[in-house]
């Protein structure tokens, strides 16, 4: 079936599905706040240019209940529980019988965001990676009780889109993050140790390992909260220089310093 995608959230993550799913399905964005509608708009215009794609299809609102519409939902908040659990809250009573709701952490348990829901035979783990339009991975989680037609729908969705989709077991981190950032982190362990700076060691993985991005720059892209609390929730121990940049507001390419300087 085709669906009518309908985004729950207004960030990187948020904006780049819309600009995505806008390929193949009319789009809905949903912003909290004016201000938060028009950076969402400027972002997903932005993208479209660069990637001659058509977002005409795509309609940003500050009225959650025009998700209603939406017969495939897509939460796209932080990684945190409670903020998810609050969206979800709102979405209960306009959600139609029929469409589902995905979620697109990328560490948090599937079945505890499933309960906080309350539709577990219709909710999914979408774990897409950033930037959505260009990297082809998505993690698909469903929790014990998700229904044949929910797995189908999620399999074509990410069909659709032109991205792999592995499915996986709900443990914490999935498979990419549960690798990656125990690596990530013991960068920052060894610039700690070496006395090296950020930009030397990332230079030595991409030119040595042939990585795209190094370790430090991939953190910083990430946001350095969100490296936080991932790390914690998957039993990383997080280096204490990272923890001291976040407390300091340090956090990555979003906020302009972080391991890297991002001003310029």
């Amino acid at each position: 079936m085709s669906e009518t995608v309908a985004v729950a959230g207004s960030g990187t993550i948020a904006t780049g599905i819309a600009v995505t799913a806008a390929k193949t399905s009319p789009v809905l964005l949903w912003a909290r706040s004016p201000e938060s509608a028009a950076r969402a708009q400027k972002a997903i215009d932005k993208q479209a240019a660069k990637l001659e794609i058509d977002v005409s299809g795509v309609t940003v609102t500050t009225n959650i209940e025009d998700l209603a519409k939406g017969t495939y939902l897509i939460e796209a908040v932080s990684e945190d529980h409670s903020t998810k659990s609050e969206v979800f809250d709102k979405l209960e009573s306009i959600i139609h019988e029929g469409a589902i709701l995905a979620t697109t952490t990328s560490s948090l348990s599937i079945e505890k965001l499933a309960e906080a829901s309350g539709i577990h035979e219709r909710f999914v783990g979408l774990h897409v990676f950033n930037p959505v339009t260009k990297m082809e991975l998505i993690e698909l989680i469903f929790p014990a009780a998700a229904s044949e037609d929910t797995k189908e729908r999620s399999r074509a969705l990410a069909t659709a889109w032109e991205k792999t989709a592995v499915e996986m077991p709900d443990m914490p981190g999935f498979v990419v993050n549960k690798l990656l950032f125990p690596f990530l982190f013991s960068a920052v362990e060894l610039k700690e140790e070496s006395g090296l700076s950020a930009k030397d060691i990332d230079a030595c993985m991409q030119l040595g390992a042939g990585q795209p991005m190094g370790p430090f720059a991939l953190l910083d892209f990430v946001g350095l909260d969100v490296s936080k609390a991932i790390g914690e929730v998957i039993g990383a121990d997080v280096p204490p220089a990272l923890e001291a940049l976040v407390a300091e507001g340090k956090l990555g390419r979003k906020s302009g310093e972080g391991f890297l300087d991002w001003s310029r």
